[in-house]
């Protein structure tokens, strides 16, 4: 064997000791785990992360809109639908929409104008816009959306009472108890509402219809309020006869008149006109061929003192 020659002395080299040869074992079997970058492409990410990463993105972009202004709010925009893409994928999209507090009728209205659809990515809703949107709604008072995640939107509404049938122009507009048309409601869907006709009678309904609510016997058999030059209203009954109020004091008239049918039962006997226009005397016109009892004619109790 060859040496090896180091500052002129020879140094045979060992041969290398070989460990004994022993019989190889089987290594143990191990349990094979998928790599997580595979599940999350297989199964796309979680909610979860899909959330926190879509607050961190709408961080940096809120920075971007304070440092570049019209530049950052379109690289918002941009970011927005990428979100929206990615949150749909997590599974935060719109599945059931929710009205409550509307009536039947009402709900497809408020539905139709929320401009919503099945599918669309919830969180890139704008909530106030939507809230906006169903106000416009003739039946709704007032409106709240709530967004329940991951696939809900609550529409919470409050209705407008419904007063009366107003006539007017030849056409027929159901109105609430502010006087406003509701402009999605059939009038002839609402036949058990008070009729008020003519020009201004919308607007002056909410004064008068809850004074002669008050008296069962007299809104039994009216008919309709008409509005009189915008000024004073008749009452014209079921049989056709006509009771006139006063522009002013109405309240004081209506009490005129209960005090004697309470004494004649006018309204029971039926009459052609009886006209309260005057402060101090209710007169009375019987129809053609009818005789009323003598105590039909009443003086108000100012003019009696007098």
């Amino acid at each position: 064997m060859a040496a090896a020659v180091r500052g002129g002395s020879r140094v045979q080299a060992k041969p290398r000791t070989r460990a004994p040869q022993t019989a190889a074992r089987p290594a143990p079997a191990k349990a094979v785990r998928r790599p997580a970058r595979q599940a999350k492409e297989r199964h796309g990410p979680s909610p979860k992360a899909a959330l926190l990463g879509a607050v961190a993105i709408l961080a940096l972009a809120t920075a971007a809109t304070l440092a570049t202004g019209h530049r950052g709010e379109r690289l918002v925009a941009a970011i927005g639908s990428g979100v929206d893409a990615r949150f749909g994928a997590a599974g935060f999209r719109l599945k059931t929409i929710e009205v409550q507090g509307a009536s039947p009728m009402a709900k497809a209205d408020i539905v139709k104008a929320a401009g919503l659809y099945i599918d669309q990515p919830i969180l890139g809703l704008d909530l106030n816009d939507l809230r906006r949107h169903v106000e416009q709604v003739g039946w709704v008072k007032e409106a709240r959306v709530v967004r329940l995640l991951p696939d809900t939107l609550v529409v919470a509404v409050a209705e407008h009472r419904q007063l009366a049938v107003w006539q007017h122009a030849g056409r027929q507009y159901v109105i609430d108890d502010h006087g406003q048309v509701i402009k999605e409601a059939d009038p002839a869907r609402f036949a058990t509402l008070p009729l008020v006709v003519g020009e201004g009678a919308a607007d002056h309904a909410p004064e008068i219809l809850p004074v002669i609510a008050q008296r069962p016997r007299l809104i039994g058999q009216m008919d309709a309020l008409v509005r009189v030059d915008d000024r004073r209203w008749d009452i014209r009954m079921k049989d056709g006869s006509l009771i006139q109020l006063p522009a002013d004091n109405v309240e004081s008239a209506l009490m005129q008149l209960e005090h004697l049918d309470q004494r004649s039962r006018i309204l029971e006997l039926g009459f052609d006109r009886i006209d309260l226009r005057n402060p101090d005397v209710v007169s009375v016109r019987p129809r053609p061929n009818q005789v009323l009892p003598a105590q039909t004619q009443l003086v108000s109790p100012t003019a009696a003192g007098q």
